[in-house]
């Protein structure tokens, strides 16, 4: 009884100071809140861990506003911010794990790791003496001895083809870049491609290096490619789309109940004023990505080609937390140059319903047929030049609409692939032939010309996926899978003999979006 009875006056005591502290009535919700916590933290039956606590009544409160309004821990931050900030620190290498072994696809040019000598096809089994290969160690830890500050050693044991015996770098870790844009490459004659993965810090400069290399070779017009792409920094998209538009154009706008609008406008200064715009989405383009397109598409800049993006016109702020943790919490809604808000609707607290609208896109037939996407007269827009109808309240509609072809990948080819069989198989070919396909093939262009998928590589993936216990329905399903699967193939081997615009080059044969976009392109209109 007298340890209740000071808990009691422990919380009594704590009610006061938070009522003094934060001018708080008796009856205020903050109370309320702090009396809660204090309650349970000093009375609960069990112990618990008060910073749990307080982090799960944050995501509670959080998950009943938007679908975007979240919270994340210190270590969830620095993973989080990684991708967007430009750079992390590191050895500076690509790789993938093959059953339990680390295999270098490729060092970072100019990096730590290839400045000491290490190449693609080395495996990292030993870093500072301890053992990452034979040990089933997941990715994440290895990453973890891997990374490290700026300025500090790490002692690395490599196994080489070829080579005996177990041979040992030490490389000094250091600032590596972390690439946005996806593929930079020449389509053809005066037809440039620049593929953005995200919007990052440094997405705007990678942006000008890729346009002023492409105008260097010839380029006129661009097919902008931003499938897939989730989206990341506002501002880096507002930098983009500046590019494309004449000084004073209005960029995109941010309103909401406490933040007055905020207007972006061109500043006349863009390197793309001129020659045609293709812009390539599909249902994954989201947030930033979504601003760049809607600015093209209602300044009358450049015509869209795909299917409708995602529809996320909130934006986030980051409220920094005293411990490193971070609420990013929805403050506004964006708004494109002709007053569209292409948020998609949901409802507060139901974050399943959320998540399952691009299931029920499938289900409706949205994908595959635009006639059974319907907007209400409410929800349409006009383009700033032209007057075209344009449709806010979810998503990006293009101009021109390509379908999801449900028969492209065939069943067995996604089991192969969500098992990683494809990619493995492919990195044991690599592994096993670099020397020979590099002496081969002495320029991507006598690649792309030259270079069949082998049989056996085939053979190989169709084998491990019966292992897996994956066949095919019928001979019709393996013979609709070869011709994409070998597409897929042949653009893995010029990515880990190349680089990434490499790989586009090759996988793009098969996109439609990206081929519906080149014939928008090649038009007269």
């Amino acid at each position: 009884m007298k340890k209740i009875f000071l808990a009691l006056c422990l919380l009594l005591s704590l009610q006061a100071s938070a009522q003094l502290r934060f001018n708080l009535g008796q009856n205020s919700p903050m109370a309320k809140l702090q009396w809660a916590e204090a309650a349970i933290n000093s009375l609960y039956v069990d112990s618990v861990d008060e910073s749990k606590l307080v982090e799960d009544a944050i995501r509670g409160m959080l998950k009943e506003l938007d679908p975007h309004s979240s919270y994340a821990t210190p270590k969830e931050v620095k993973s989080m911010n990684e991708p967007l900030q430009g750079n992390f620190e590191g050895i500076g290498v690509q790789f993938n794990m093959v059953e339990d072994t680390l295999i270098v696809i490729q060092p970072v040019t100019n990096g730590p790791s290839e400045k000491v000598g290490i190449v693609a096809g080395d495996r990292i089994v030993q870093v500072n003496d301890t053992a990452i290969a034979g040990v089933k160690m997941s990715k994440e830890d290895i990453m973890k001895r891997l990374r490290g500050p700026k300025g500090t050693k790490v002692n690395l044991g490599i196994v080489r083809r070829g080579v005996k015996g177990l041979l040992t770098f030490v490389v000094t870790r250091d600032k590596i870049p972390v690439k946005t844009i996806d593929a930079v490459y020449m389509i053809q004659p005066g037809v440039g491609y620049i593929r953005i993965g995200s919007f990052g810090a440094n997405t705007h400069q990678e942006f000008l290096d890729a346009v002023q290399q492409l105008k260097q070779q010839g380029m006129n017009d661009l097919l902008l490619d931003l499938q897939d792409n989730g989206g990341g920094y506002l501002q880096a998209a507002a930098d983009i789309a500046n590019e494309f538009l004449q000084r004073g154009d209005m960029l995109v706008y941010t309103e909401g109940r406490r933040v007055p609008r905020n207007e972006f406008n061109a500043d006349g200064r863009g390197l793309l004023q001129s020659g045609k715009v293709v812009v390539l989405i599909n249902e994954f383009t989201a947030s930033a990505a979504e601003i760049v397109t809607g600015a093209i598409q209602d300044q009358d800049r450049g015509l869209v080609v795909g299917r409708r993006s995602f529809g996320k016109g909130l934006v986030q702020r980051p409220i920094d937390m005293p411990d490193g943790s971070m609420i990013r919490l929805t403050v506004a809604h964006y708004y494109t140059p002709s007053g569209r808000c292409i948020q998609k609707p949901y409802k507060k607290g139901d974050l399943r319903d959320y998540e399952m609208d691009l299931d029920n896109r499938l289900k409706h037939g949205e994908l595959t047929n635009p006639d059974s996407i319907h907007f209400a007269d409410s929800l349409k827009y006009k383009t700033l030049r032209k007057g075209r109808t344009v449709y806010g309240g979810g998503g990006i509609m293009p101009d021109f609409f390509v379908p999801l072809d449900t028969l492209q990948y065939t069943r067995f080819h996604r089991q192969l692939s969500a098992k990683s069989i494809v990619i493995n198989q492919n990195l044991r070919y690599i592994d096993s032939n670099r020397k020979r396909l590099k002496a081969r093939y002495t320029s991507y262009e006598q690649f792309r010309r030259e270079f069949e998928v082998p049989q056996e590589l085939i053979d190989s993936i169709i084998a491990e996926g019966e292992k897996q216990k994956l066949k095919p329905k019928d001979d019709d399903e393996l013979q609709r899978t070869l011709p994409y699967l070998r597409n897929q193939l042949k653009a893995l081997v010029a990515r880990d003999l190349w680089d990434m615009s490499e790989y586009f080059q090759i996988a793009n044969d098969q996109n439609h979006i990206y081929q519906k976009g080149l014939q928008v392109m090649n038009s007269k209109e």
